[in-house]
This record gives C-alpha cells, structure tokens and sequence, in this order.
C-alpha cells in the first residue's frame, strides 16, 4: 500500500502500534526511518517492539538512539529505565529515570496536568517493577514521587504504604494514610487500607473506627463489613455496630 507522505504513514505506523499491531508497525516505521532518521518517536516505537519481541539488545540501543536525538524524550528514558530493571541491571535503569526526572524538575511548575499525571504513571509503573523483584524500598521511593504529582491519587498512596508494609514499616505506612487522609477524608480506599494496617498491629479499636467511618459514608460497603466481622470474632464485641 502507498501513502502519499511521511505524515500519512506516521500516523497509520503509530495507530498500529497503540493497537498492539506491531506486525504491522514495524514494517512501516523501518520504512520511515529511510526518509527521517532523526525522529525520537520512531525509534521509541521501534524499540517498544524489539522489546516485545524479546530482543533486549536492539531494544536498548534503539531507545538510546531516540535519546541522542532528544535527551528530554521521557518516553524513551521510561521504556529504557523499564528493559534495564527487567535485565536486572536496576542501578543503570535508576539512573537513566533519574536523569529524566532531573531534567524535568524545573519545568514541574508550569507544567500540564495532562503531563504530570503521564509521568506519575511512569513512576508508579517503575514501582510496580521494583516490587516484582521485592525492591520495596526503591518502590516506595517511586510511589512517593509519583504522589507529588498526583496528590490526590487514592491507588497510590494506597500502594506507597503497603510498599511500607512490605518492608515491617507499618508506622511510616499509617503516618502516609493518615496524612493523605487529612486532606481526602472521604477517601474510602486509603481508609480501608489504614484499619487493615490496624488490624494487623492488633489495634483492633482503631481499625473497627476505620471502617465504621468506611460504612457511615457508605452503608453497603461489603469489604468494611466484612472486616468488622472478622474484628468481632476476634474478640472485639463492643463495636456500637
């Protein structure tokens, strides 16, 4: 098939690619690379695929080659973060997001909120990796960078303490529910998170008023009546419930 230019083709290469086509993808997007080889998206397509399929290497190189053109792109410097962690390679993968951070850190202020929601994702899909290997204190690290971009986010702060949890740091895991709480009361997830936290430090009390809090904003709430439940065959029987 014919495209009539390199803006065409582009287009149709990078709907193929979001669609996971990548049969159909990469074809295209080598075919671009002989008319304009110093496009970063294009490489970081490219070596989205090589990864996929398994070849590490190209990979690597190919997300290198997109930040030689453009050392800000932070796709490339997420996706080539991301290899390197799977590689193992964790101090080089730690450095190369941290590069990009750093050079995004004095645009934070002016920056899009489309922007710093995108990049709070990149944070937490780096913690998400990090706890796949049991790196809980890098992934705690991560989750707490991608909350300052996205203070409101209940699954962060929710993953951010259980990455606390991970590590028997359930006081820091509170202290981060607690304070995230005092901003979102009504946030159910991360209050749920906190009585668990309780239950689990035997503070049995403390955690029944989680989620008797949890019920009176949310009367059907089957998860904190379920835990309230277990509260009581625990042995605690004065619940006013």
């Amino acid at each position: 098939m014919a495209y009539s230019d390199y803006q065409e083709l582009l287009h149709i290469a990078r709907e193929n690619f979001i669609q996971g086509k990548y049969d159909k993808s990469e074809p295209m997007l080598k075919q671009l690379l002989l008319t304009n080889h110093r496009e970063p998206e294009v490489y970081q397509m490219l070596a989205t695929i090589f990864y996929e399929q398994g070849k590490f290497n190209k990979a690597i190189k190919t997300f290198e080659r997109a930040l030689e053109i453009d050392p800000n792109y932070t796709d490339a410097s997420i996706g080539l973060s991301i290899i390197l962690n799977d590689l193992g390679r964790y101090e080089e993968g730690k450095r190369v997001f941290e590069q990009a951070q750093r050079r995004l850190d004095d645009k934070k202020s002016k920056m899009d909120p489309y922007i710093k929601d995108r990049i709070a994702k990149k944070h937490v899909e780096i913690a998400a990796l990090y706890s796949q290997h049991f790196a809980y204190e890098e992934a705690a690290e991560q989750y707490k960078k991608a909350l300052k971009l996205s203070p409101d986010a209940e699954d962060i702060v929710v993953n951010l303490a259980e990455s606390y949890v991970k590590q028997d740091l359930a006081s820091e895991a509170i202290a981060a529910l607690k304070a995230f709480l005092q901003l979102h009361p009504n946030a159910i997830g991360p209050r749920l998170k906190l009585g668990i936290i309780y239950y689990h430090a035997n503070k049995m009390i403390d955690a029944v008023e989680q989620w008797e809090y949890i019920l009176e904003l949310d009367h059907s709430h089957q998860e904190a009546k379920s835990y309230i439940q277990m509260a009581q065959s625990a042995g605690v029987t004065d619940l006013g419930v």
